[in-house]
C-alpha cells in the first residue's frame, strides 16, 4: 500500500530508485492460512530430525554468540528511570583482562564481524559475530565485559551523553512516542508507566541534584544482577506522528499470555483480525474509503508481552474521511470482535495456521548467526527445552477454551482508543515528560458509551474468512528440461518482450522467483508523468489487496514497484500456486479501473506520503544526492509540487492507456521450474495485455554524472524544524581503477534543521 512508499525509499538502493507497494503487510502478527486435507495430514507434525536438519542448515562462514540477562527496564529504580538501558551501554568499556576500551570493537571490524545490544523490558540481550577462525579469541574478550567489567568511572558523562544520543533519535518516532504515552496511562506504580529510555536529565542531571553517586548505584545494580541465575548464553558455529498521518489504535491490557506459547491465543485472533479478505474489517473499512490499512496482534516479546501483562492493538491507518468517522471505525471492530465472540474458535481456522507455520519452518530461508543465536537466547528463558528452536514459531496445542477467554476480553468496555493526527494540534493541552508528546485524555462520546455498553447488532458483512485456493500442498521437485547453466539464459525473444530462465540447482527448495519488467518511455517524460505511475501502482495495489491476500498469508509473495523507466512486477513463492498469483496479478493489471472515491483517497494518502519522506533529514538528503548524480532522476519535491497543483482522474486513464499500450516486457524466472513454464509466464502476459511492441528502442540504462574532480559540497535545510537530528552523506566518486589509486571527487550532502 502506499505507506511503504516512504519505507522503501529510506532504505539504501541500487541507481534505481524505486516506489515499491508491498502486499507482505503487516496486517496481523503472523497472518497466516491453510486448508485441511486429511485428518491424517491435520495431526502431522514436525519431526525433531527435521528441525534439527533444518536449524543447523543456518550455518555459514560467521560465527556468532548472544547472552541474555533476564533484567530489564521493569527493574529500574525509581530515582534512575534509564539505569539497565545506561549499564547496557557501559559493561562494554573493557574489562579487568582486556582494558582497552575499543580493543574488542577493533577486533571485530578487523576480522569480519560486529557486535550489538539491546535492553528491553525484561531482558537484555548482547550479541556478535565474527569470522569462524576468529570466533574462540573474540568470545574470551566479550565474556570479560560480563565477568570483570571495568565500567571506568570518567567515561560516566561520554556514555550518558551516547544514551541521550539515543533518545533523541527516538523522540521523532511516532511508534516510541505512542509506546510512551501509553505507558505513561497506566496506574501508579505499574512498570508499563517507567522511562525505559533514559536520557542526560535521568542519568546525569537529576541524580547531581539529588547527591546520588550513579557510579556505585551501577556497579550494584551489574553486581544484583548480572550473574549466572539470571542469563544465559547461546552461540553458533563450526567450533564449539511527527508524520503527517491519522492513525487510530485500540488497545486491550490482557493478562500475561507467555505460558500459552502452544496455543498462541493472540497470534490465532491477530490473524483473523489482520485479514484483509472477504468478510474482514479492512475490506469493509476500505470499501466505506475510511481506511488504507490495518494492522493488528502481539508482538510477543518486549513491552507488548512480559509476564506482568500482554497487550492486544489493532492499529487502523485512516483515510482523512476515516479520521472523522473514527468513531465509526472503531464500532467496527467491536462488532467484529464480538462476532469472533460469538462464532467462537474455529479448529479449521487454527489448524491452518499451524500448518503454514509448519510449512515456512520447514523451507525457511538461510538465517543470519547474530540474529539466530540472539532469538534462541531470548526462547530459553520463555519456552521448554523441547520448544527452545520451534516455540517463537509454530503452534502446538488447540486449546479453544483458551482463546475464548482471551476474546472475552476484547470487548469496547476494555478498550482504550488512541487517535493520532496532525488534525489534533492545538487540541492538546496535556504533555508526555520525556518525549513530549502532546495529547488530551477525555471520555469516550455518551452515545458511543452507550451503545457499547449494551448489546449492540454484528454487521452482516463481517464473518470468517474461506478457504484459501493459494495454500501449497505438492512440495515435489520437477525433474530438468534444460540445461544446467550458472547464469540466467535469455530462452525467448520476441518484439514484445524476452524471458530469461536458470533452475535453481543449489538450494533445492520447491520456490521460484518471477520478475516483470514492463518498460514504457511514457514514464520520464516528466514530474507528472512519475506521479500519475505512483497513483497508477497504489489503485492496482488496492485493487489486488482484497483478492491476492489468501496469497499472501500462504506465503506467496508479490511487489507492484513504480521504477524509473516503467513498472516492475515481483512474485515469489511455492512453486504449487504460484502461477496462480502472477495470473491474478496480470487478469487485474489488464482490467485496471477504479473509482472516483478511490482515486481521491490515494491522491490524499500520496501526498501525505511524500510530505513524511520531505520532512525526514535522511530521506531528503539521499534524494538530493540522487538527483545530483542520476539523469532523469525527478526529485521528491518535484513530485510533491505537481501532486498539490492538481491531477484528474482523465489524466490517470489517458497516462494508462498510453502506458499499456505500447511497451517491452523483459522477464526473470528462476527456482524450481522448467524452461517452459518460465516461457509460458512470459506469453501469458503478451496475450492478456494486448499491447504493440515499441516502435523504438526504449534501453533501460542508468546512467551518473561524471562530477569534476573538485570537492563539492551541498547543503539543505530540513523541512521539519523540531527534528533535532541532522544527516551527513560522504559521496566518493571513482573511475575503472580502485579508489586508493584513483583522483577522488567528494560530494558532501548535509541536511541540518540549522548550518
Amino acid at each position: 500500500d502506499i505507506n511503504n512508499v516512504e519505507e522503501e525509499f529510506a532504505e539504501e538502493s541500487s541507481a534505481e530508485s524505486e516506489i515499491e507497494t508491498d502486499d507482505d503487510n503487516d496486517s496481523g502478527t503472523d497472518s497466516e492460512d491453510d486448508r485441511e486435507n486429511s485428518d491424517n495430514k491435520d495431526d502431522e507434525k514436525v519431526k525433531p530430525e527435521e528441525i534439527v536438519a533444518t536449524m543447523y542448515n543456518v550455518f555459514s562462514s560467521q560465527s556468532a554468540a548472544a547472552l541474555c540477562v533476564t533484567v530489564g527496564s521493569f527493574c529500574d529504580p525509581e530515582d534512575l528511570p534509564g539505569l539497565a538501558h545506561f549499564l547496557e551501554h557501559m559493561v562494554f568499556l573493557g574489562s579487568l583482562k582486556y582494558p582497552d576500551e575499543n580493543g574488542f570493537d577493533v577486533f571485530l571490524k578487523k576480522h569480519g564481524g560486529s557486535e550489538n545490544a539491546s535492553t528491553d523490558s525484561e531482558r537484555t540481550v548482547f550479541h556478535f559475530d565474527i569470522w569462524q577462525q576468529y570466533f574462540k579469541a573474540a568470545l574470551d574478550r566479550w565474556a570479560q565485559f560480563f565477568i570483570n567489567p571495568l565500567m571506568i568511572r570518567d567515561a560516566i558523562d561520554c556514555e550518558v551523553e551516547a544514551v541521550d544520543n539515543e533518545y533523541q533519535l527516538a523522540k521523532p518516532c511516532d511508534t516510541n512516542r505512542w509506546e510512551l504515552l501509553l505507558g505513561s496511562l497506566a496506574r501508579p506504580g505499574y512498570p508499563m508507566r517507567k522511562f525505559f529510555w533514559g536520557n542526560a536529565e535521568t542519568l546525569k542531571h537529576e541524580p547531581k541534584k539529588s547527591n546520588i553517586d550513579i557510579y556505585t548505584r551501577l556497579k550494584d545494580f551489574w553486581q544484583n544482577y548480572y550473574s549466572a541465575p539470571y542469563t544465559n548464553l547461546v552461540v553458533q558455529s563450526k567450533v564449539v506522528p511527527v508524520s503527517n498521518i491519522h492513525l487510530l489504535n485500540i488497545t486491550w491490557a490482557l493478562p500475561p499470555q507467555e505460558r500459552n506459547y502452544r496455543v498462541k491465543p493472540l497470534r490465532y485472533i491477530s490473524w483473523l483480525v489482520g485479514h484483509e479478505g472477504k468478510g474482514s474489517i479492512l475490506s469493509f473499512l476500505r470499501k466505506k474509503l475510511w481506511a488504507v490499512a490495518l494492522s493488528g496482534g502481539n508482538a510477543e516479546t518486549g513491552f507488548e508481552q512480559n509476564s506482568i501483562y500482554s497487550i492486544f492493538m489493532i492499529s487502523i491507518t485512516l483515510t482523512s474521511e476515516g479520521y472523522e468517522h473514527f468513531y465509526e471505525v472503531a464500532h467496527v471492530v467491536f462488532q467484529y470482535m464480538k462476532m469472533l465472540q460469538k462464532v467462537g474458535p474455529d479448529k479449521r481456522i487454527w489448524k491452518e495456521i499451524q500448518k503454514i507455520n509448519d510449512n515456512e519452518f520447514s523451507f525457511q530461508d538461510q538465517v543470519d548467526p547474530i540474529n539466530y543465536v540472539e532469538n534462541i537466547c531470548e526462547n530459553m528463558h520463555l519456552f521448554c527445552k523441547q520448544d527452545f528452536l520451534t516455540g517463537n514459531q509454530l503452534l502446538f496445542d488447540y486449546k479453544p477454551e483458551v482463546i475464548a477467554d482471551v476474546l472475552d476480553l476484547l470487548c469496547p468496555q476494555r478498550a482504550n482508543l488512541c487517535l493520532l493526527s496532525t488534525n489534533n494540534e492545538g487540541k492538546c493541552p496535556l504533555k508526555e515528560r520525556w518525549f513530549e508528546t502532546q495529547y488530551s485524555v477525555e471520555d469516550i462520546e455518551q452515545y458511543w458509551a452507550t451503545v457499547w455498553a449494551f448489546d449492540f447488532e454484528i454487521n452482516p458483512d463481517l464473518h470468517h474468512p474461506e478457504e484459501n485456493e493459494y495454500l501449497a500442498t505438492d512440495f515435489s521437485l520437477k525433474p530438468p528440461d534444460f540445461p544446467e547453466v550458472d547464469y540466467p539464459v535469455k530462452v525467448l525473444n520476441a518484439p514484445q518482450g524476452c524471458m530469461w530462465y536458470k533452475k535453481d540447482n543449489k538450494f533445492r527448495k520447491p520456490k521460484v522467483y518471477v520478475h516483470f519488467h514492463l518498460i514504457s518511455p511514457q514514464v520520464q517524460q516528466s514530474a507528472e508523468s512519475v506521479v500519475l505511475l505512483d497513483i497508477f501502482v497504489s489503485i492496482l495495489s488496492l485493487n489486488l489487496s482484497e483478492p491476492a491476500y489468501g496469497a499472501d498469508i500462504a506465503k506467496l509473495e508479490y511487489k507492484l514497484v513504480a521504477g524509473e523507466h516503467g513498472l516492475i512486477i515481483r512474485v515469489k513463492g511455492f512453486n504449487h500456486k504460484l502461477p496462480l498469483l502472477l495470473q491474478l496479478v496480470i487478469d487485474h493489471l489488464s482490467d485496471f479501473s477504479f473509482t472516483p472515491g478511490v482515486f481521491e483517497m490515494v491522491k490524499e494518502e500520496l501526498k501525505k506520503t511524500y510530505f513524511n519522506m520531505l520532512i525526514k533529514s535522511e530521506v531528503l538528503a539521499k534524494d538530493l544526492r540522487h538527483v545530483i548524480l542520476e539523469y532523469g532522476k525527478w526529485p521528491i519535491i518535484e513530485k510533491y509540487q505537481r501532486l498539490m497543483k492538481g491531477i484528474s482522474a482523465e489524466s490517470l486513464l489517458s497516462f494508462v492507456k498510453a502506458f499499456t499500450s505500447q511497451l517491452f516486457v523483459e522477464g526473470l524466472a528462476q527456482g524450481k521450474l522448467t524452461c517452459q513454464e518460465a516461457k509460458g509466464f512470459l506469453r501469458y502476459v503478451v496475450v492478456k495485455l494486448q499491447f504493440a511492441p515499441l516502435a523504438h528502442p526504449c534501453p533501460v540504462q542508468f546512467r551518473v554524472v561524471d562530477l569534476p574532480n573538485t570537492h563539492l559540497l551541498c547543503k539543505v535545510k530540513t523541512l521539519n524544524k523540531g527534528d533535532a537530528n541532522s544527516e551527513v552523506t560522504v559521496y566518493y566518486q571513482a573511475g575503472a581503477r580502485s579508489l586508493r589509486e584513483c583522483v577522488l571527487t567528494e560530494l558532501l550532502v548535509v541536511s541540518f534543521d540549522v548550518f
